[in-house]
Order: structure tokens, then sequence, then C-alpha cells
């Protein structure tokens, strides 16, 4: 029982801190993680994770090193500062997602900014013959657009500003209509048990319709997306071929996959242990769990 209390007193604490922090934000207009793990006498870490959680919230905006109030976008939007996060790691990722498209194919590309990194590979390793990417993503599109060999298709739909996307049920006949090799797609969380997930359910429902037409979904997230639940689920775990990771990603939830016969290709990992293949038996599993 005084467990219970104690886990219980930690939340509700944890709740005003975030309440603070995002009071703080707005007040000041910007807050450093340091300055916030002082104030708090919190380590960074925490501090760090309270950011995570007011942003998919939507009450802050994560920047590098700290935040921003949401109101606060004078030169440059969202998508700018979610690109310059983990930017090493998105550009290792995207070459090597990159390798994994072979010429013939028809692709699908989400919106975000490790997608985009993808496209800029893409682009870069040129000798293309026949590529076809579906993406609702507006730089990707820009960035694809003209390359030799490679057709960009488009879903209509609302553009998003934030996210540079275009959303919505209008473009959804489309995929009823073309065939998708692979999928490769962001996420903001990502869990074993609740798969991959977002923080809108607008880009989740964009990525859903992608998700049930692709042959595989290969999901491209740098190590800060792991063991987060976001606000709505757009994959389910077995409906992911392989995922392609940083060096960083948790050991343990890696290794998890791997015993479920997904692929991980953890890119700047000292050793790539070899990839199992009883998925059939893995994926009972996780249904047998969800009951």
């Amino acid at each position: 029982m005084s467990e219970a209390i104690s886990t219980m007193a930690d939340d509700v604490f944890a709740r005003e801190r975030r309440d603070t922090i995002a009071r703080l934000v707005s007040e000041r207009g910007r807050a450093t993680v340091s300055a916030l793990a002082d104030r708090f006498a919190v380590s960074a870490v925490t501090v760090r994770k309270d950011l995570l959680i007011l942003e998919d919230e939507g009450r802050v905006v994560r920047t590098h090193g700290g935040a921003i109030a949401t109101g606060e976008r004078p030169t440059e939007g969202l998508f700018d500062m979610r690109e310059r996060l983990q930017a090493a790691e998105k550009t290792l990722i995207g070459a090597a997602a990159a390798n994994l498209v072979v010429d013939g194919e028809s692709i699908a590309l989400d919106a975000s900014t490790t997608a985009l990194s993808l496209a800029r590979h893409l682009k870069a390793r040129g000798r293309w013959d026949r590529l076809t990417v579906i993406t609702n993503g507006l730089r990707i599109a820009l960035e694809l657009a003209g390359s030799p060999g490679i057709t960009v298709v488009m879903p209509g739909g609302t553009v998003r500003s934030e996210a540079m996307s275009v959303v919505g049920g209008i473009g959804d006949a489309i995929f009823g209509r073309i065939n998708v090799q692979k999928a490769f797609l962001g996420a903001v969380g990502f869990t074993i048990e609740s798969g991959l997930s977002d923080a809108t359910e607008e880009e989740a429902q964009a990525k859903r319709s992608v998700v049930a037409v692709a042959r595989e979904v290969i999901a491209i997230v740098d190590r800060t997306k792991w063991g987060r639940v976001a606000f709505a689920t757009f994959c389910p775990t077995d409906r992911i071929s392989a995922v392609v990771t940083d060096g960083e990603a948790p050991v343990d939830m890696v290794r998890d996959l791997r015993a479920l016969g997904i692929e991980v290709h953890a890119v700047g990992a000292d050793v790539e242990p070899a990839v199992a293949t009883a998925k059939g038996e893995g994926m009972r599993a996780i249904r047998e769990g969800a009951r």
C-alpha cells in the first residue's frame, strides 16, 4: 500500500513539475535543460523526458539544449527545428535506409525529418532508372522533384505547416490503386507493445493508409523515439519488417525485436548480431500477450 501511495505521489509531483515548466517556458519564451534541472533539483535526463511529454501535448517546442514557447516561431518552422535534432544520427539512418531501396520499386516515405534524410541519399545516389516515391512530405517531394529516374507521387489533402505534410482523407483513394514494396516511416514513439506511434491523429491516419498497402514496413527511428508511446499508434509491431536506427538504441529492446524475427539495422553499432528468423512464433507471442 505504501509503495502504491509513493508511486502516486511521484506521478503527481511529475505532473506539477511539467506544468511549472510549461508555464515558465510560456512566460519567458524559452528555457534550457540545465537551468530547469537546477531549478527542480532533478537530472537533465528527467528534464528531457518532461520536455518530450510537453512537446507531445503541444505545450512547448523542443530545441537543441532546451525548449521554446509554442508561439516562438519567428524565422523557422517546427520542421526545421526537428531536423536539427539528432541530425548526425538521422544522416546515418537515412543512408542505411537508402541502401535498402532497389531500382524499379515503388516506395513510400512519410513526412518525417528522417525520411527527408533518406530522400537526400536517394537523390545523391543517382543512377535510377525507374523508382517511384509516394510521399505526403512537401519537403521530400521538392527534394526529389526533377531527379532523373525518380517519379514523385503525392496524395491530395490538407497542408499541415508544422510538419510540412499533406494529410486528410482526400488522398486515401490513391492507396487502393497502387502497389508499395517498401514503406519507410518515422515515428514519435516506438515500443514493442504499442508499435509505432505519432503525436497527432492526422499524421497517424496518413501513415495507416500507407501501412495498409505496403508489402514491407521499415521503421526509421533514432534512439530518442525508443521506449516512448505517443498519442496515436499507426503501425503495430507485427507489421514491421525491419528497423533502421542508430547505434545507441536500447540493447534490450533491440534484442527482443530480433528475437521476434524483425531485422534491426543499428548503424554505428560495434556489433551487428545475427537476425533471428522465428518471426511467426514471435508475433504469436505479441498477440497472446496483448489479450
